[in-house]
C-alpha cells in the first residue's frame, strides 16, 4: 500500500551496486527497511544527504506488511540538521545514538510515545547552544524506560550498592559480581536526576564520564543479551576532554 509517515534515519548499507538499504524508525510502522536506487541524476526523489543518520524524514512510502524491504517513493526534510552536520562533537553524539538505535530497536511495532521522545531529543540536539558532553548519558537513561529495562533509581539510599542484575540499589553486596561499589553508586545515583536540558550542569571529568558509560553499556548487556558492540563508542569517548 502507498502510505505517508515520518522517519528517523538509523543506519544505511549497501545493498549492491545499484541499492542502498535505509533502516528507519518510523511514525507509523515502527522499524522498517527502505530499499532505495542508487539515483545520481538531477530528477531523483531520493537525495542521498537527506538520509545522515538522525535525519527526521517526511515519506511517501510503498510498505507492505509481508515484505522484509519496502520502498520510498519520495522523501523530504521535517526540519534541518545543519548543526550535527557541522559540528563535530554533535556529529558523533547523533552517530553514537544512531547506532545505538540501530542495535536495540528490533521491533516493527509503532510507538507513539517512543518516536515523540526521539523527535524532542534529536530537535534539542540540533539546537542547543550548551555543552552536550552529558548528552549521550541522559539519553541511554531515558532510553532504559521505553526498554523496559530501567532502573529502581527510588530505591538508592547512602551507602547503598546497586545490584546492576535486579536494577536496584541494596543495603548488602549481592551474591553476584554486577554491582556497583558505594562510591560508584552514589555517582550512579545522581545521574537519575539529569535531563537534556540541565545536563550541563553536571560536572564530570574525562575518565569519570568514560567509567560511567562503561557501567551503562554493561547493564545494557545484562538485560538485552542481544546488545552487540557500539563500534562509534570508542570515538565518542575521545572527544571529551574534560
Amino acid at each position: 500500500m502507498l502510505a505517508k509517515t515520518r522517519g528517523i534515519v538509523l543506519h544505511t548499507i549497501p545493498y549492491n551496486d545499484r541499492y542502498t538499504i535505509i533502516y528507519m524508525y518510523t511514525e507509523r510502522f515502527g522499524r522498517a527497511s527502505y530499499l532505495t536506487a542508487r539515483t545520481r541524476g538531477r530528477k531523483s526523489n531520493i537525495s542521498k544527504a537527506l538520509f545522515m543518520p538522525l535525519s527526521v524524514l517526511e515519506l511517501d512510502v510503498e510498505h507492505k506488511p509481508k515484505r522484509e524491504l519496502h520502498r520510498i517513493k519520495d522523501s523530504r526534510s521535517c526540519f534541518p540538521l545543519s548543526d550535527l552536520q557541522i559540528n563535530p562533537i554533535k556529529n558523533i553524539i547523533g552517530l553514537f545514538i544512531a547506532e545505538v538505535l540501530f542495535r536495540i530497536q528490533k521491533e516493527t511495532e509503532p510507538d507513539e510515545r517512543f518516536f515523540q521522545y526521539l523527535l524532542e531529543m534529536i530537535h534539542f540536539l540540533e539546537t542547543t547552544d550548551q555543552s552536550v558532553a552529558n548528552f549521550h548519558l541522559v539519553f541511554l537513561l531515558h532510553l532504559t524506560h521505553f526498554l523496559g529495562i530501567q532502573p529502581n533509581f527510588d530505591s538508592y539510599q547512602s551507602d547503598f550498592y546497586f545490584d546492576m542484575l535486579n536494577g536496584e540499589f541494596i543495603n548488602h553486596i549481592p551474591n553476584h559480581r554486577h554491582y556497583l561499589n558505594r562510591e560508584e553508586s552514589l555517582a550512579f545515583s545522581r545521574l537519575f536526576k539529569m535531563t537534556f536540558e540541565n545536563s550541563m550542569l553536571f560536572g564530570f571529568s574525562r575518565q569519570e564520564r568514560i567509567k560511567i558509560i562503561e557501567y551503562i553499556i554493561t547493564y545494557y548487556r545484562l538485560h538485552l543479551p542481544e546488545f552487540s558492540e557500539i563500534k562509534s563508542l570508542s570515538v565518542l569517548q575521545s572527544i571529551f576532554n574534560e
